[in-house]
């Protein structure tokens, strides 16, 4: 039968994508989140993103309410005792990831799968957290879910074949691409080549090169890229982009990895992107 049954665990951006976009496939649903409020936010965005699909004729208002029933929504960890997979979906936070997998290695069931979808953290310290390394995966999928195609597979040092396999399977099943890490080193792929990127992007703005819409214009029109580098930050998160820029650097040793000055004092003054109405941009009242 395969993988029938999936667990999320938080109700953020990525995790309400997850939730979607199994529940679309037909796959039965847990979502799970400390805070109820935010498991509310969650059901709403999810059922707007479907309105705007059934406004692009490309889905039915069946099928959305078919795709909500799928989805239950809960604040216990308890409830993802019989799932056969679970994607962990919370802040890019090292100790809170080991201690969210510790727990559900504790509560779901020892026959089932349990996948990070961290954009940076070596999944072979995750799965040390646990007493089936040998059942731990990373599956990274990207920002926004529904209408990214990419899913970065990462096998920790740990990971079995048979648990890739299953993995990269359900990543099929959800219509997504999926490309192995073959190395489990800080960032993967993606963040590997585009977190540098965006950290040298702060530090032309920084060092006082050119101005915000400068830099993005530049990029976009030079290098065919449709949103500019400092856009992007403001809508990944400038405290992901911090944690990640942290991450290679602690992890990999070089200077080239520092964290520009200016992103830090950005997190520092609350200002994260498009999440709360400021970053390089404002956003207020958009």
């Amino acid at each position: 039968m395969g993988i029938q049954k999936v667990g999320v665990v938080g109700a953020g951006q990525m995790g309400n994508g997850i939730a979607q976009v199994c529940a679309e496939k037909g796959l039965d649903v847990v979502l799970v989140d400390i805070a109820e409020a935010s498991l509310q936010k969650a059901l709403a965005t999810i059922s707007n993103s479907c309105d705007r699909l059934i406004k692009k004729n490309t889905m039915t208002e069946e099928q959305k309410k078919t795709i909500l029933s799928k989805i239950k929504t809960s604040t216990k960890m308890e409830d993802l005792s019989d799932r056969d997979l679970v994607v962990e979906a919370a802040t890019e936070n090292v100790d809170l990831k080991l201690k969210i997998f510790k727990e559900l290695d504790r509560v779901v069931n020892p026959n089932a799968i349990l996948c990070s979808n961290t954009s940076s953290i070596s999944i072979t310290k995750i799965a040390g957290a646990t007493q089936r390394p040998q059942k731990v995966a990373g599956m990274h999928f990207m920002n926004p879910v529904p209408l990214m195609k990419l899913v970065e597979g990462i096998r920790g040092l740990q990971t079995s074949d048979e648990t890739f396999a299953l993995v990269r399977g359900l990543t099929e099943k959800l219509d997504k691409v999926f490309v192995e890490s073959v190395k489990d080193m800080p960032g993967f792929i993606v963040n590997r080549i585009l977190m540098p990127m965006i950290n040298e992007a702060v530090y032309t703005l920084h060092e006082g090169i050119a101005s915000v819409d400068s830099i993005d214009q530049a990029m976009k029109l030079g290098t065919n890229q449709p949103m500019g580098p400092l856009t992007l930050a403001d809508f990944i998160g400038l405290d992901t982009c911090l944690a990640i820029m942290n991450v290679l650097h602690e992890g990999l040793g070089d200077s080239k990895y520092r964290p520009c000055p200016l992103l830090v004092k950005y997190v520092e003054a609350g200002w994260l992107g498009r999440k709360t109405g400021r970053g390089f941009y404002t956003y207020e009242g958009k």
